[in-house]
């Protein structure tokens, strides 16, 4: 009998790209956030069409979009300016964290098994990321670690709001360690004293190092402290 021909391989379905508007404004958020486009830089509609490939309309789309997100300024006729982070908005963002990061690390507290691995994994991958000199990365990671313990205050209108922080945290994190780049260092050790505490189920104590860590952020963005 004649061997059987071999089954046809599946056909995949083409992956489909996000539309060109969704790749615009991730475009100019990652930039902004880990300020490759810095506070003060004016984009035009043509340059950021061409950096990602795209015609000007979904540009202005992304644009207005980031507009009411707070990160940008549009002037018509001329371009977007990327708005710098205020002395406002750094006090604003530390009160609000302390507000939130305080009372859930008191939540917290008996920890579970699952959030001190959790929280271990995120040091360590900050650690690593440390090590590649990649910032941004330390920044998502400082951030993740955070959320950890929010989220696991079981609150979740306080976990809602704290990722309404998300931007600007990373913001002012890469900004940070570009000024002061051994903090990194510093924060990394701080974060290891607060999982100590909190593995060691005192709630007081955590609180403690995260009111002395967070904090810290208002007076290095504002440059009182080198």
């Amino acid at each position: 009998m004649p061997a059987s021909a071999p089954a046809p391989s599946p056909v995949r379905p083409p992956v489909k790209r996000p539309p060109a508007a969704e790749r615009v404004y991730t475009h100019i958020k990652e930039a902004v956030l880990d300020r490759r486009y810095e506070g003060g830089t004016l984009l035009t509609e043509g340059d950021l069409a061409d950096a990602v490939g795209v015609s000007r309309t979904p540009v202005r789309e992304a644009l207005l979009r980031l507009e009411v997100e707070g990160l940008i300024k549009l002037y018509p006729k001329k371009g977007a300016l990327v708005l710098a982070v205020s002395a406002q908005e750094i006090a604003d963002v530390v009160e609000t964290r302390l507000l939130v990061e305080e009372f859930a690390v008191r939540r917290a507290v008996p920890a579970s098994a699952k959030l001190i691995a959790r929280l271990e994994e995120l040091l360590e991958e900050q650690r690593q990321m440390s090590k590649a000199g990649d910032l941004a990365a330390v920044s998502v990671k400082d951030r993740c670690f955070h959320a950890e313990i929010v989220r696991h205050a079981g609150n979740e209108i306080l976990s809602r709001l704290y990722d309404q922080l998300r931007d600007r945290q990373l913001r002012m994190g890469v900004a940070v360690m570009e000024a002061h780049p051994g903090r990194i260092a510093a924060n990394i050790a701080e974060h290891g004293e607060l999982l100590e505490a909190i593995r060691a189920g005192d709630a007081e104590g955590a609180a403690h190092v995260v009111r002395r860590h967070v904090s810290r952020v208002k007076v290095l963005v504002r440059g009182e402290e080198r």
